[in-house]
């Protein structure tokens, strides 16, 4: 049996994990599986950037932290090498950096998560990391507003030079 001091240790952990994962609006669960150390490190630098936190984590703790939380929809995915990937700003930054890095990498795997309280499947958070982002949806209305204006415009000036003309 493990002694007090470990199991105070594991206990603390969880409590920590807890809380943090209480405030998080992004909670993600990847299989890392059949990365390089420097692939790995090149991941964490761009999640990090995102202002999002990539940590491994036993299953153990990382499920009783949800269920601290009352969150038990993820128990199924915590199976084999997990790592963890939290984020208390944007949900969106961090979901597609993981999901670009998917995509060069064969193994590495979008398990599930939750975003916004919401559990999501693997499928449903590739869905949203492959949406634009805030910034380019915001661009484009501009740009369909700023073109419909123009249109009206030009219609506007040959109705007035049609009417100086007759």
């Amino acid at each position: 049996m493990a002694s007090e001091k470990i199991l105070k240790q594991k206990e603390e952990a969880v409590k920590n994990l807890a809380e943090d994962l209480k405030t998080s609006n992004l909670i993600l669960l990847v299989d890392y599986r059949g990365i390089t150390v420097e692939d790995a490190t090149k991941l964490r630098k761009e999640v990090r950037e995102t202002n999002a936190e990539y940590r491994v984590i036993k299953n153990n703790i990382i499920k009783r932290a949800l269920n601290a939380n009352g969150e038990s929809g993820l128990d199924e995915l915590l199976e084999g090498p997990t790592a963890l990937i939290t984020s208390k700003e944007d949900y969106l930054a961090p979901a597609k950096a993981i999901y670009n890095f998917t995509k060069k990498n064969d193994f590495y795997k979008i398990k599930g998560g939750i975003i916004e309280g919401k559990v999501m499947t693997a499928e449903e958070i590739i869905t949203l990391a492959k949406l634009p982002s805030r910034q380019e949806l915001l661009a484009k209305l501009a740009g369909a507003l700023l073109g419909n204006i123009t249109k009206l415009a030009a219609t506007l000036e040959a109705v007035r030079v049609q009417k100086e003309n007759a």
